[in-house]
């Protein structure tokens, strides 16, 4: 297909305040996943891989970390009309205020959309893990003769409350929507879906927050200034209105809300064969660094993802992911741990500086367990952090505990000896 005739929009998200405190300095498409990459670079990825070369990144809230990462990353050829572009909220004479919705933030930005041919806007969410064929998406919007599809993906009872629900005729033609329902309400929206996703209880089609627009009906829907969000109010208004069919996917897909399902999602990472594949035809792309391999003296390692750039000493690491330019001291124990890494190295000088302290990374004969390392921390020697549901919900200047997840904050020091179990 014409890649002219898509234009690809990334809604950013809000405050991201359930991601906190990994966004309490950057955006949350900006938060560092998998060790080297963002999380914008899943939703990109799957436009390129789906030769979609026209994309926007829409955002509001810390965007400076974000805007940098995609100015050094996405560069295509000069003759090319493809482009990554972020757009945060603006004041323009026409608005004033932020996004108040994923709608209204379309709807603000809709100048810039215009200014480019399309026939069809593809709507994205900037904090999802999948990888999907958006080709074949428009495909079948085009065959069905659609004038919206939503993507639409089986989830369980107990994950049916936190979507919205759809149901659909034999033709796909979605013929009711509901917003989060009440548990009591779910034997009503019970949909039919292939053999595989019966075994596993898999009855409910659940909204993923993707969707196609023909161009004249969602400039159409967007003349209405009082319709702030998709899920809430542009798609349950327009079903009976105007043809919109389900685009059943049935492969990894994962919402990457709270603190739990982004320690999960990269936890997952270290599996045998994980449920998202980066091991595949089908690339994540992100900034091309020029860093050496990682030099690792005896560890013992099992089930570790290990980026660029590392410099491990450790006795085990074991089910964690290690971000690029880790540093980790001998002795030190590893489990069921996500460390970003850190932006730069420290120079000799600075290390013969900082080594009566805490050096960048984590020092020698500590043991870590059930924990997110946010960019740039140090962990100073004989530190014990054991995460788990004994520890109750509480922050400090230098971690947070949620959900049982020791979470470091960005630049954190955690002073020699420390102890959090």
């Amino acid at each position: 297909m014409n890649n002219k005739n898509v234009l690809s929009i990334i809604l950013g998200g809000g405050q991201g305040s359930r991601l906190y405190p990994l966004t309490a300095n950057r955006s949350k498409p900006a938060v560092p996943i998998a060790g080297k990459y963002r999380l914008v670079d899943i939703p990109i990825s799957n436009c390129i891989n789906s030769n979609i070369k026209r994309i926007y990144v829409l955002t509001q809230f810390n965007s400076a970390s974000l805007n940098k990462h995609i100015k050094n990353t996405y560069h295509f050829s000069f003759f090319s009309q493809a482009f990554v572009d972020v757009l945060a909220a603006e004041q323009t004479m026409k608005s004033d205020k932020w996004f108040q919705g994923t709608a209204d933030a379309v709807r603000q930005s809709m100048h810039h959309f215009l200014s480019n041919e399309f026939e069809y806007a593809l709507i994205l969410s900037g904090d999802q893990l999948y990888n999907m064929d958006f080709q074949d998406m428009i495909k079948k919007h085009k065959e069905s003769n659609a004038e919206i599809s939503i993507a639409t993906y089986p989830v369980n009872a107990k994950d049916a409350t936190g979507f919205g629900l759809l149901k659909t005729d034999d033709e796909n033609k979605i013929t009711s929507f509901i917003e989060k329902p009440a548990a009591e309400l779910l034997p009503d929206w019970t949909s039919d879906v292939s053999n595989e996703m019966k075994k596993e209880g898999r009855n409910y089609l659940a909204s993923m927050g993707i969707y196609i627009f023909n161009r004249d009906l969602l400039i159409k829907l967007m003349e209405n200034p009082d319709t702030i969000d998709f899920g809430k109010e542009i798609i349950p208004q327009s079903i009976h209105n105007h043809k919109t069919v389900s685009y059943q996917y049935e492969g990894y897909w994962t919402d990457i809300g709270t603190i739990e399902s982004f320690f999960e999602a990269n936890l997952g990472l270290t599996d045998e064969i994980p449920k998202f594949n980066l091991y595949d035809k089908n690339r994540v792309y992100t900034r091309a660094r020029i860093l050496p391999t990682s030099k690792i003296s005896g560890s013992m390692l099992n089930k570790a993802v290990i980026a660029d750039g590392c410099l491990i000493h450790a006795d085990k690491i074991e089910k964690s992911v290690i971000g690029i330019r880790s540093r980790i001291g001998k002795g030190s124990v590893i489990t069921n741990t996500y460390m970003m890494g850190s932006d730069y190295y420290e120079s000799l000088e600075d290390i013969e500086k900082y080594k009566i302290d805490n050096l960048l990374g984590i020092g020698d004969h500590c043991k870590i367990n059930n924990c997110i390392i946010d960019k740039n921390c140090r962990i100073g020697d004989d530190v014990i952090i054991n995460g788990g549901a004994h520890l109750e919900d509480k922050e400090t200047e230098n971690y947070l505990i949620k959900d049982g997840i020791v979470v470091i904050k960005k630049g954190a020091t955690i002073t020699k000896g420390t102890k959090i179990q």
